[in-house]
């Protein structure tokens, strides 16, 4: 993907477009298209200390500039609020291929600065390429350093920095910490500076979201290249808190991490560059745990680290269409080690406490993606000595009853939670406010429920044992729900039961009775819900959370939390139900004529997505009100991995 100065004639259009490169442990590297950081979370270096958490601002930004002939330009860009430096306007191309590559251009000169992040370390890197007519020139590199965690701001007044400077670099500890901030540029020398700041750097997305939004950075020194007649000239400038880390041949890993990303395109035998763009961004998610010693998955970024139920929704686009089977095996393994109460953890551990278990629904979407990993694979015995016990355990404890309400009830359905839960996916609260109580008998759960039973029942005849009790409740279950959820009113389903009341609000979790392996509604009334979905709820990016029918829909996700978060299952459009929404559409209707050229037209919206937002990624979520303006995380996991799943499995087999 390539952009030119049409993408950011003002500072407003520039900051709009955004990018993210990974490191494989949570770190990350992230700004805008114009480098001016808008975010508490964009930075060249946000590093993991204890990977994937723990993670730190390490360096803001590096502000280049150039003098020419003794003429001086500013190469970057930010704002003060009041105030906005306009480096960008030397700014002629932004190619990402697959690293982000910008092109400077003043007269005779063009710079050309390409960014990367070393796989498996804290550490990033730039490499320059002066290509100059004839002028006498000089760069300088000033370094924006921070030391803070990601989520907060830091300020002048209660920073503290010792520094170590030598010939080429400098060494820098925050806080009398026994860590080293090692910043260093071949082809330069560093230049010192004494109590030097940028201060109050302005975040214009913060601001948004009625957050705090003014920053200070500390400035220790500057790298001065001189360039003298006409030529071509390469410089790398390295950014690092690793203690060995010691870089002579930054082009060399630039291009290591190139081969890196290409082969894990040629692993999942990508179709088109669509498939290989979603396949090179579901990379950025799939990272190391330290307290498991295996993989997990980011739930998204900037701000999230990894949840049981975005792990698991995403698993099957991420790895399995990937190819990365043995990513998915050790995902699958990690949440096995740490099921208890017969429930899959919301959230991991990271200093040895108990993990979070207020989820009714990771505990069986993990029976999908176990069945996903069977069909791509075809590893039972992986399943069987590894996973099939806990799976049994699982089905055990929602048939007795677990923590937090959880249980089968008298007719076969789960029920969960009470008037103070929020155990499923929508679980915004304002206060002591829950926006969207669905305590209670939900759709998906309960369509989850079954599919549960009949992949277990279907593994216990592989394995040779009596699959009765499963069989015997999955006839139950699949008659009942029938029953208890359809709205013959509506002609679609109830999304909640609870006592006598029946809430008929049309929302997407009822497209999940339709698009698991085992679906539990099939007929004409699965094509009826799949009407009312598309008519109701569908958007070019996703699905509505709430019907705009509704009195409680809230079109926009924006202000301070507490009017995001009463809009976030209100309207707020999702992508991820959209691949659910996909899968189901292509089971009602087929994938010949019209149908599958419909199909098609579900994703090309997507396709024009990744030249937007975060370049090359799928946001969380969407207004649910035109424009449908991109919001939340700017690449989310179970977006990229839902719209990459339904695009190899159902759009791209279309009519095969």
């Amino acid at each position: 993907m390539e952009f030119g100065k049409s993408h950011w004639p003002t500072y407003e259009q520039g900051i709009k477009k955004e990018w993210l490169l990974t490191n494989g442990m949570g770190g990350f590297s992230a700004s805008t298209i114009i480098g001016a950081n808008t975010r508490r979370y964009h930075g060249l270096l946000t590093a993991s200390l204890k990977p994937p958490v723990r993670r730190h601002l390490i360096l803001s930004k590096v502000d280049e500039s150039i003098e020419i002939d003794g003429e001086s330009y500013n190469l970057y860009s930010f704002s003060t609020g009041s105030f906005e430096m306009k480096g960008f306007h030397h700014l002629q191309r932004a190619i990402f291929d697959p690293l982000p590559v910008f092109i400077y251009s003043i007269g005779d000169v063009t710079i050309q600065k390409t960014v990367s992040m070393v796989y498996g370390e804290n550490t990033v890197i730039m490499h320059y390429r002066i290509i100059n007519g004839g002028s006498r020139l000089k760069l300088r590199l000033a370094p924006l350093v921070n030391f803070r965690d990601y989520h907060h701001l830091s300020h002048k007044y209660h920073m503290r920095f010792n520094q170590t400077p030598y010939g080429t670099g400098t060494v820098i500890r925050p806080y009398d910490m026994d860590l080293g901030i090692n910043l260093s540029c071949t082809g330069g020398t560093f230049m010192p500076t004494e109590n030097s700041w940028f201060q109050g750097m302005f975040y214009h997305v913060e601001q948004e979201r009625g957050l705090d939004c003014n920053e200070d950075h500390y400035i220790p020194g500057w790298f001065d290249i001189f360039v003298e007649g006409s030529g071509e000239k390469s410089i790398s400038f390295t950014a690092t808190i690793e203690k060995e880390r010691n870089i002579t041949d930054v082009p060399l890993l630039i291009q290591k991490e190139k081969a890196r990303l290409a082969a894990l395109i040629d692993k999942a035998k990508c179709r088109d560059k669509f498939a290989a763009a979603l396949t090179a961004s579901a990379d950025n998610f799939i990272v190391c745990r330290e307290s498991t010693g295996t993989k997990t998955i980011i739930a998204g970024y900037p701000w999230f680290t990894d949840w049981g139920r975005d792990s698991l929704i995403a698993l099957c686009g991420l790895t399995l269409v990937t190819g990365r089977f043995y990513d998915a095996e050790q995902i699958l393994l990690t949440f096995s080690r740490y099921i208890r109460y017969g429930l899959v953890p919301n959230m991991f551990p990271d200093e040895g406490q108990e993990p979070g278990y207020n989820s009714v629904d990771a505990a069986l979407w993990y029976f999908e993606a176990v069945n996903k990993f069977l069909k791509y694979t075809e590893n039972h015995q992986f399943i069987r000595d590894n996973l099939y016990e806990s799976m049994k355990q699982i089905i055990q404890a929602f048939i007795k009853g677990t923590i937090y309400k959880i249980g089968m009830d008298d007719d076969s359905l789960i029920t969960a939670g009470d008037q103070t839960t929020q155990l499923t996916w929508m679980d915004a609260r304002v206060g002591s406010r829950i926006v969207t109580p669905r305590h209670g008998k939900a759709v998906e759960i309960n369509a989850l429920w079954y599919n549960a039973l009949k992949i277990i029942s279907a593994l216990a005849e592989a394995f040779g044992d009596d699959n009765s009790q499963y069989a015997g409740i999955a006839v139950k279950v699949k008659d009942t729900f029938v029953k208890s959820f359809w709205n013959e009113n509506e002609k679609c389903l109830y999304d909640t039961i609870s006592d006598n009341y029946k809430d008929g609000s049309i929302r997407p979790n009822q497209i999940i009775a339709l698009s698991l392996s085992y679906p539990v509604l099939d007929g004409q009334k699965a094509r009826a819900v799949v009407e009312k979905v598309w008519k109701e709820l569908y958007t070019s990016y996703g699905l509505r959370s709430l019907s705009r029918k509704s009195e409680n829909y809230r079109g926009v996700y924006a202000g301070d939390q507490c009017a995001r978060d009463g809009a976030y299952h209100q309207g707020t459009v999702w992508v991820w139900p959209a691949g659910h929404f996909i899968t189901a559409f292509k089971r009602v209707y087929g994938d010949e004529g019209k149908y599958g050229r419909i199909l098609r037209g579900f994703i090309a919206p997507f396709e024009d997505h990744l030249k937007d937002a975060c370049v090359g990624s799928i946001s969380e979520i969407f207004d649910g009100d035109e424009p449908l303006t991109p919001r939340g995380c700017f690449a989310q996991a179970w977006s990229v991995g839902e719209i990459l799943r339904a695009y190899i499995e159902d759009v791209c087999k279309t009519g095969e």
